[in-house]
């Protein structure tokens, strides 16, 4: 019985190595990566969750959490200059007392946020700050790392948001 159940193993061990065949894996310059029968989508860094718990909520990368609120998807295309500086005035008037562009204030700085965050989180952040804090779990650990400031809403329209998110890519 035991010589039987080996033959089998071995039989089949060797069918499965046979079967592989040579399916050599070559990285392309698109992110995916070629074998002779396919083309597999391979996930980066970029397009994940940083898993480094260590990391201080502000310099997290998450790159699949959309938030909660209004904004449950958001395309962006080339960078729309006139919207921009539109979202630099906003930004200006409404929210340089808690935020500079480039540094930690009292809230975190939004250049390089879309490194870090979805555009959906951001927007859905700007435009409903307490229910973000009430729902999200990354928006309460920056509510702890930034003392226990809450971002003030600044009642903007979605169109305003979206100009400051315009901004934001521009920094």
């Amino acid at each position: 019985m035991k010589s039987k159940a080996l033959s089998f193993m071995l039989l089949t061990g060797c069918f499965t190595l046979l079967s592989c065949g040579d399916k050599t894996a070559k990285p392309t310059s698109d992110g995916t990566v070629t074998t002779n029968e396919r083309k597999v989508e391979v996930p980066t860094e970029t397009k994940s969750t940083s898993t480094d718990a260590n990391a201080p909520a502000s310099e997290r990368v998450d790159l699949v959490n959309k938030g909660k609120g209004p904004i449950k998807t958001l395309v962006l295309g080339d960078i729309d200059q006139a919207m921009a500086t539109k979202g630099q005035e906003v930004f200006k008037t409404m929210c340089t007392a808690c935020h500079k562009p480039d540094k930690k204030f009292i809230g975190p700085a939004p250049k390089g946020i879309l490194e870090r965050r979805t555009p959906e989180w951001v927007m859905n952040m700007i435009l409903n700050p307490e229910n973000m804090i009430e729902n999200d779990p990354l928006a309460q650990e920056l509510l702890k790392e930034f003392n226990g400031a809450p971002m003030a809403n600044q009642n903007l329209t979605e169109e305003e948001a979206r100009a400051v998110l315009e901004y934001f890519r521009t920094l």
